[in-house]
């Protein structure tokens, strides 16, 4: 199980740096001295791009791709709503509140993902899966932090912009529908027999037919003219669009694999660590040097993980949802299994967040 989980790590590092530089290539360059700035048409093709990769993931696989149960295509169509929404209210955000404020709720996300279990499925979890949260939280928080400072040494102070209560809300918000989309997604692998492949189809295709709805019918914006338009005259456009598609629709296949054998706790582990160990690597790799703050936040971080591998390793872990209680009411699943109740980075400031 460590193996398969250590694969899945790598597979899901390698892949979104690659789809984070296909992205910035896509978004920063010039084509013919104009620059992409359709973000909903982009993030339409993603999805696309997402589900038919997984369709081919299945088919290779030699699994069938059954039509889900009304009850579950009801939560698919949440949980896709919740993902395609949340990062409209990140972007809204980052007009309200500064650049290290961003980064302290981005490296939190864990937080949100166990409030949410509990608040929507009343599902609690072993004891040391708290103290692996609150260790790889407060370390990633302090190292990104101090990461910033480092880099701000020197330079012009930034200007002017504070935190107002309104954009912190909207962080919030933010984090709280990305919490509510990853603890939906693990009742579902507890509630229904699916597999990681099938939800990563279904979900991508919900998605894109929401954002393709809202660019098809929303009446003030031409963002789907302009872009098929840009498209046409900028052939070259395309090829890098489908790059970007694959790369990080290949990295959806870790992903939703990782969610599904794993669980929600383990994947955001793996992708709030992720820029972290990037940073790290580039350190290593130009011969650069961490301070003795940035040391211990990244011992902290590697103490709850190695806190997360022994507990598996010894068997603690098995069977510790310690109880899934589910809630009658607009949160919650009811016994029948009905439920009734930012492109992964940003661009508005200067660089990419997961």
């Amino acid at each position: 199980m460590i193996g398969e989980l250590a694969v899945c790590v790598a597979g899901i590092y390698v892949c979104f740096l690659t789809w984070q530089l296909t992205q910035e290539s896509v978004t920063t360059q010039s084509y013919g001295g104009q620059k992409f700035r359709y973000f909903v048409f982009l993030n339409v093709a993603q999805s696309l791009c997402a589900s038919l990769v997984g369709y081919i993931y299945l088919t290779l696989r030699r699994k069938k791709l059954d039509l889900p149960p009304p009850a579950l295509q009801r939560i698919y169509l949440r949980c896709s709503l919740f993902s395609t929404v949340a990062p409209l209210f990140g972007y809204a955000s980052l007009k309200h509140i500064d650049y290290p404020t961003m980064i302290l709720g981005k490296s939190c996300k864990l937080v949100p993902v166990l409030l949410m279990n509990f608040l929507i499925y009343r599902r609690t979890f072993a004891w040391h899966k708290y103290m692996v949260v609150a260790l790889i939280t407060t370390g990633v928080s302090c190292f990104m932090l101090l990461h910033q400072q480092e880099g701000d040494e020197g330079s012009a102070k930034r200007g002017g912009r504070t935190n107002s209560l309104y954009g912190l809300a909207l962080l919030a918000v933010n984090l709280l529908m990305d919490g509510a989309t990853n603890s939906t997604q693990d009742q579902i692998f507890h509630r229904f027999k699916v597999s990681g492949s099938s939800m990563m189809v279904f979900m991508n295709l919900i998605s894109s037919t929401l954002m393709a709805l809202y660019l098809l019918l929303y009446p003030f914006t031409t963002e789907l003219g302009d872009a098929l338009a840009f498209c046409a005259a900028h052939p070259r456009i395309i090829y890098d669009i489908l790059l970007f598609g694959l790369c990080g629709a290949i990295g959806q296949c870790f992903i939703f694999h990782t969610l599904e054998r794993f669980g929600a706790v383990s994947l955001v582990t793996v992708t709030v660590t992720r820029k972290m160990f990037s940073i790290l690597l580039s350190f290593f790799w130009f011969d650069h040097h961490l301070t003795i703050g940035q040391w211990g936040a990244v011992g902290l971080v590697f103490v709850g993980i190695g806190m997360e591998a022994y507990m598996k390793r010894s068997g603690a872990d098995k069977g510790k949802v310690v109880k899934t209680t589910v809630l009658q009411g607009s949160s919650a699943l009811n016994s029948n299994g009905k439920q009734l109740g930012m492109i992964d980075s940003r661009k508005a400031e200067k660089s990419h967040q997961s």
